[in-house]
């Protein structure tokens, strides 16, 4: 079965004033979300990265995301599905569609 990305897009303030309940509630949802779906995923570190650009002697390396990115990729899973269609019916009750948008990318076999 073909190897899919969920790339989890999300304004840069989607979570100004979460207190630490609701966090780790948010964080558990997450989880059994996962459990379900079998899935791998990691949550990305907030506002930290690099940015690469251009190549060889032209290599430029910056800080990211930057600050005035206005969505950022916060986090990703990895899921099997049988095409498209069954990827995105997997997603639609994944909770991080409550506050942002899914990504959803075929892997591509190497």
């Amino acid at each position: 079965m073909p190897k899919y990305v969920l790339l989890l897009h999300e304004s840069s303030t989607a979570f100004p004033d979460l207190s630490p309940e609701d966090m780790q509630a948010m964080i558990q949802r997450y989880k059994n979300w996962r459990g379900k779906l079998n899935a791998t995923g990691e949550k990305l570190q907030d506002g930290t990265g690099r940015t690469l650009r251009g190549a060889g002697s032209a290599l430029t390396i910056s800080d990211g995301p930057h600050a005035e990115t206005k969505e950022v990729i916060a986090g990703f899973f990895i899921i099997e599905a049988k095409d498209y269609d069954d990827a995105v019916e997997l997603c639609r009750d994944c909770p991080h569609l409550d506050f942002g948008t899914i990504e959803v990318r075929q892997v591509d076999k190497v």
